[in-house]
């Protein structure tokens, strides 16, 4: 968003509840984190515990070994094994860490700063050629030292892999806590590992479907607060919120578009049959994009802006179509296996196309190379549902509804080559339709 309030001629909705972060952050269940799969023989490496003052309020070397370790690539070096604890690359003798079977180090120190500001300095080295990878210092203040951490973390991964890390990211989903009467509805912003949550709506009726802008600042959401389905966008750091479609029917699953001004959405008007429209925020012109007696639905836009993937039941059974901007464009058929494919998540380079497909009666995640037409199953279901990229387009993360007595749902990743995966559970509550974030830009009002 160029402008300060971006949507000056829609009307601006009181807040149900805003509260500030500190006082919700209770209130709220933690996510906890299981590793489900990794490759195969991972990356050793050691992260040694980081030189700190007694009052940093976070460790830093826990962070990022919690992060690489997630990430399934990477396989850490238990502290109770390390050979020494230094702090400098000088300090560090080779010979007895090479023994110890880990390919690379991560050394370094929190250090003050003026004006009350931190450094996190550290060094990434080649244990067996004994050269440094990568060295960076970060800065900020005591309550941002866990954001230090994770961009450590994307450093190494990067510098290792060769793929941008998303640690330092964050992810938006939907809670439902309690039962009965007393159920509430919570859409929840978090890091991409599910710490530091942020409560950024609460309801005693559905939320769904967050989507971030572009930008990072703003969210998309549908809510059901008058007993009817609107579309609002929220700005995330200040509560700023504005309903931009409260049309008859159903208003739905709300799309950023690249250049961050326009929404695609599912509207379907009195016909009853949902299409597919594009909303300019600033001056409330829609565009109709599909005209189809079927339904209509789930679109997300191709990384340049100039086509939409949506999915329709028009050819008998819920499969994934692209549709130009230009008009006069007609949609064309993308998915082609039997029986179902929907919810259409295009990669942020464009190249793979994230999906849920019916196989054998279950529900799983899927891509598809968009220029071979290469398919492959990433999950085995029963019920997966809502994928969403990593901005570095590595990972996907989904609702995985959980089956049995207590049943319930809670997010995971799958890498998209079916490698890597966790869990993130709730402690209590149940959770689902995650957003992945952007990556980071720099800090603005």
């Amino acid at each position: 968003m160029k402008h300060s309030s971006p949507y000056s001629p829609l009307r601006s909705i009181a807040l149900a509840v805003l509260l500030a972060a500190g006082s919700v952050t209770p209130a709220l269940a933690q996510l906890t984190i299981k590793i489900t799969s990794g490759v195969n023989h991972p990356v050793p490496i050691a992260i040694v515990p980081f030189a700190e003052s007694r009052h940093d309020p976070v460790d830093v070397a826990g962070v990022i070994q919690h992060d690489l370790t997630g990430s399934g690539r990477f396989s850490t070096l238990a502290r109770s094994r390390m050979p020494g604890m230094p702090h400098h690359a000088a300090q560090v003798h080779f010979a007895a860490w090479k023994a110890t079977g880990v390919d690379y180090i991560v050394v370094g120190r929190v250090v003050p700063l003026s004006g009350g500001r931190l450094g996190v300095d550290f060094n990434l080295l080649n244990v067996l050629t004994g050269q440094s990878v990568a060295r960076k210092r970060f800065t900020g203040t005591a309550q941002a030292l866990r954001n230090a951490a994770h961009r450590v973390s994307d450093v190494v991964y990067q510098a290792i892999t060769g793929i941008r890390g998303a640690f330092d990211t964050h992810i938006a989903y939907v809670a439902q806590v309690g039962t009965g009467a007393a159920r509430r509805f919570q859409l929840v912003v978090a890091d991409a590992d599910g710490y530091n949550q942020h409560l950024i709506l609460e309801s005693p009726l559905p939320l769904m479907s967050p989507a971030w802008s572009p930008n990072g600042k703003w969210l998309a959401y549908v809510s059901f607060e008058d007993h009817l389905s609107a579309v609002y966008v929220q700005r995330v750091r200040t509560g700023q919120r504005y309903r931009v479609s409260a049309r008859a029917g159903e208003n739905g699953a709300p799309a950023w578009a690249p250049n961050g001004q326009e929404l695609a959405l599912t509207l379907s008007g009195e016909s009853g049959y949902p299409q597919i429209y594009v909303l300019n925020l600033h001056t409330q012109h829609l565009t109709r994009i599909t005209d189809a007696p079927a339904i209509n639905t789930s679109a997300d836009w191709a990384p340049n802006g100039r086509s939409i993937y949506f999915t329709s039941d028009r050819d008998g059974s819920p499969q994934i179509y692209r549709i130009g901007l230009t008009p006069g464009s007609l949609p064309v058929r993308v998915t082609f296996t039997d029986g179902y494919n929907a919810d259409p998540q295009v990669s942020p380079n464009g190249k793979l196309l994230a999906m849920v497909t019916g196989v054998d009666g279950r529900f799983c995640i899927a891509v598809q190379n968009l220029k071979t037409g290469a398919f492959r199953v990433l999950t085995h279901g029963p019920l997966d549902s809502t994928p969403t990229f990593a901005p570095n387009g590595a990972t996907i993360m989904y609702t995985k509804q959980l089956m049995g007595r207590k049943g319930g749902s809670i997010l995971a990743t799958i890498s998209v080559d079916g490698l890597t995966g966790m869990t993130l559970k709730p402690t209590h509550g149940q959770v689902e339709d995650p957003a992945w974030g952007p990556f980071p830009r720099k800090k603005s009002n």
